[in-house]
C-alpha cells in the first residue's frame, strides 16, 4: 500500500531570495568563485515558482523569481546570470517571444535557456523552443532529479566560464611579469651556468625523493594484494572448516529419515535440523563472495518454492525472538499452494527480518498478524505489529541504509539500520517490491511485500532422498567413500548402503589405494584435504591404472571456489561436490550413473 498524504512544500523565506522588483534594483559586484551564481525563474504562477525555489534550493546558487516577462527584462538588464528557467506559457509576453528579446542583446545572449511547459507538447512546438534559443525543453510535471542534474551542469559551465576568465586575466598578469623578467635575465647571463646547476642538482634530489617514495607505494600495493590474498585463503578456508562438520549431520538425518516411518514425531525435527543445515551451508557459501555482497552484487540461487515453505522458514528463525517478547504471532495463509520462482533461503530471510523488526519495536505481549493473498499473477504478504509505529518525517527513507525509524535516541534496541534497507534490496532482485504505512508514534505499521509468482504454478520438487527401489536382477554399484572424517565416512556409506549400493570406506589416501585395488569400485567418493596422500595425487594414481581409468572419481570436498573446481578436474576428476552436499542431488547422480 502507498504512503497516505504528502509530504509539504518548504517556502522560502522573504530573506533567502528578494523580490523581482528588488533584485533588478540591485547593484551587480564582481562574483567571488565562492559566492553563489544568479538563476533567474520566470512563471506567472506564484505556486510555479515556489516549487522551482523548493526543488533548486541549494546554498551555490540564489535564486531571483519573475512572474512576467517584463520583470524578468528588469533583473536582466540590472544583474548577471548563468541560467535562465523560463515557462512558455504566460499572458502579454510568451516564453518563445522573451527567449527572442533575450537573444537579440549582446548582453544576454549567451544566457542559456531551459523552457519549461504543460501545453506545448508537439514537436513543432519543441523545434520552435530550440529555435528561439532555448537548451533545453522540459515538460511539466517536471521531473525533480532531471531539472536538479540539467541546472547543475549548467552552473557548472558557468563557474568553468569564469573561472576561465580569471585565469585568461592571470595569464595577462604572467605575460607582463614574464616580459619583465626577461629583461632581468637579460641582466643575469652571467651566472646562467652556475643557476643551471643549482636547479639540476636539485631536480636530481627531487628524482631522488620521487623514486624512493614510489618504491614504497610499490612496496605498500604489494602488502595490500598480499593482506587480500591472506583474507581470501582465510575464508575459504573458515568456509572449508564449517562444512566438514556439517556434511556427517546432514548424513545422520538422512539415515534417520529414511529409518523412520513418515508419522514419527520426530520427523518434523528431522526436518528441522536437515532445513537449518541447508541455511547454514548457504551462508558459509556467502562468505565467499564477501567481497561482492560489499558491492551490492549478491547472486540468487532461484528454484520454484511455495510461499508456505518461505514463510516457514522465516518464522522458524524469527520464533525465538518473538517469544522473548511474549508476542502472539498470527498467521493466515491461502489454501491454495503459491509457488515463486526465488531464493527459498533469502526470501525467508526477507520476511524474517520484518518479523524480527515487528518483534523488537512491539512492546511486551503484542500482536503481529502475518496474511497473504493473491492479486492477479502476484502474492501480497502483509505484516502488521502493534508497536511504536513510524513517525512520518521517517517515513521517506525507511528502507534507505542505517535509517532506524522509530528508534528513540539512546535505545539499544534498534540495532545497525540495515535489515529494511536489506529487505528492499532482496525483494527487488526478486522482482517484487515493499511498502511502508503507520498512523503515527504508537500507532503500529504495516509492511506489504509484493512478488510475482511462477509463470507456471508448479509445486516444487521434494528435496529430500528416498530409498531406491533397485531392479534386483541389477548388480548394485560399487561406491568407495575416502574421508579421513569417520563421522562423515560412516554416515555417508550408510545413507547410500540403505540406497541399496554396496559400499566401502577408507580414511587416508594410501589405504583409499588399497581397498580399490581389492575391491574395484564402479564409484569413488573421494574427499581432498587428507593424510599420507591428498585426493588429487590419489585420483591421478587411480588415472594411470587400466581398472582405474573407467571409475567414476567424485570429488566430494569442503573447498568450493573457481580454483578448486579448475584443480580437481586438471587431476581427472569427474564431478566435485561441495559438502555438505545434497543427498537428493548425489542419489539423482549415482542413479544417472547406474543407468
Amino acid at each position: 500500500m502507498r504512503e497516505s498524504g504528502r509530504a509539504s512544500l518548504k517556502r522560502r523565506r522573504p530573506s533567502d531570495s528578494a523580490p523581482p522588483a528588488a533584485a533588478a534594483a540591485g547593484t551587480v559586484r564582481e562574483a567571488a568563485p565562492t559566492d553563489p551564481i544568479n538563476i533567474l525563474i520566470v512563471d506567472d504562477e506564484p505556486i510555479n515558482l515556489t516549487v522551482l525555489e523548493t526543488v533548486l534550493e541549494n546554498p551555490g546558487y540564489r535564486l531571483v523569481r519573475a512572474e512576467s516577462a517584463d520583470q524578468a527584462l528588469l533583473a536582466l538588464m540590472a544583474q548577471e546570470f548563468a541560467l535562465l528557467i523560463l515557462d512558455i506559457r504566460m499572458p502579454s509576453m510568451t516564453g518563445l517571444e522573451l527567449a527572442q528579446l533575450i537573444k537579440q542583446r549582446k548582453k544576454t545572449e549567451h544566457i542559456p535557456i531551459i523552457f519549461l511547459t504543460a501545453y506545448y507538447n508537439e514537436d513543432q512546438h519543441v523545434l520552435e523552443g530550440y529555435s528561439s534559443g532555448a537548451v533545453d525543453y522540459l515538460h511539466k510535471p517536471i521531473n525533480a532529479p532531471v531539472l536538479r542534474s540539467k541546472v547543475a551542469i549548467f552552473a557548472n559551465l558557468y563557474r568553468q566560464a569564469r573561472e576561465l576568465e580569471r585565469m585568461n586575466q592571470r595569464l595577462t598578469d604572467e605575460s607582463t611579469e614574464r616580459l619583465a623578467a626577461q629583461r632581468r635575465l637579460q641582466e643575469l647571463n652571467r651566472t646562467l651556468e652556475q643557476r643551471v646547476k643549482s636547479r639540476t642538482r636539485e631536480l636530481l634530489e627531487r628524482t631522488e625523493v620521487l623514486e624512493a617514495a614510489q618504491q614504497q607505494l610499490r612496496a605498500a600495493e604489494q602488502t595490500l594484494r598480499e593482506a587480500d590474498q591472506r583474507k581470501d585463503q582465510f575464508l575459504a578456508t573458515l568456509a572449508h572448516e564449517l562444512r566438514n562438520p556439517l556434511a556427517p549431520i546432514r548424513n545422520a538425518v538422512q539415515i534417520l529419515r529414511a529409518q523412520a516411518a513418515p508419522d514419527t514425531p520426530s520427523r518434523d525435527l528431522q526436518e528441522i535440523i536437515d532445513r537449518q543445515i541447508g541455511q547454514m551451508a548457504r551462508l558459509v557459501d556467502d562468505l565467499l563472495d564477501i567481497n561482492r555482497i560489499s558491492r551490492g552484487k549478491l547472486e540468487l540461487r532461484t528454484a520454484p518454492v511455495t510461499l508456505e515453505q518461505v514463510i516457514q522458514g522465516a518464522v522458524e528463525t524469527s520464533r525465538p525472538l518473538i517469544d522473548l517478547h511474549q508476542h502472539r504471532l498470527e498467521v493466515s495463509l491461502p489454501e491454495e499452494p503459491l509457488v515463486l520462482d526465488g531464493d527459498l533461503t533469502r526470501l525467508s530471510q526477507v520476511f524474517a527480518n520484518l518479523l524480527n523488526n515487528a518483534a523488537k519495536f512491539t512492546q511486551g505481549s503484542g500482536r503481529i498478524q502475518l496474511s497473504a493473498e493473491r492479486i492477479g499473477y502476484e502474492v501480497m504478504v502483509s505484516i502488521i505489529d502493534s508497536g511504536v509505529g513510524i513517525p512520518t518525517s521517517q517515513m521517506a527513507n525507511i528502507f534507505e541504509l542505517f535509517s532506524q525509524g522509530g528508534v528513540e535516541k539512546g535505545s539499544t534496541g534498534g540495532g545497525l539500520g540495515i535489515g529494511l534497507s536489506l529487505v528492499k534490496q532482496l525483494v527487488e532482485l526478486h522482482h517484487g517490491r515493499v511498502t511502508a504505512r503507520s498512523e503515527g508514534t504508537g500507532r503500529g505499521s504495516e509492511f506489504r511485500v509484493y512478488l510475482p509468482l511462477a509463470s507456471e504454478q508448479q509445486l516444487p520438487a521434494a528435496s529430500q532422498p528416498s530409498a531406491r527401489k533397485r531392479d534386483s536382477a541389477a548388480a548394485p554399484l560399487r561406491i568407495l567413500v575416502v574421508d579421513d572424517s569417520e563421522d562423515a565416512a560412516h554416515t555417508l556409506a550408510t545413507l547410500l548402503e540403505i540406497s541399496g549400493y554396496e559400499m566401502h570406506i577408507a580414511h587416508d589416501g594410501e589405504q583409499a589405494l588399497a581397498v580399490a585395488e581389492s575391491c574395484r569400485p564402479d564409484v569413488v567418493l573421494l574427499d581432498i584435504g587428507m593424510p599420507k596422500l591428498n585426493g588429487y595425487e590419489v585420483c591421478r594414481r587411480f588415472r594411470e591404472l587400466d581398472w582405474g581409468r573407467r571409475m567414476i572419481v567424485i570429488a566430494l570436498t569442503g573447498w568450493g571456489q573457481d580454483q578448486d573446481r579448475q584443480r580437481t578436474a586438471d587431476a581427472g576428476f569427474n564431478h566435485h561436490l561441495v559438502k555438505p552436499a545434497d543427498p537428493a542431488a548425489l542419489l539423482q547422480m549415482l542413479s544417472g550413473l547406474q543407468a
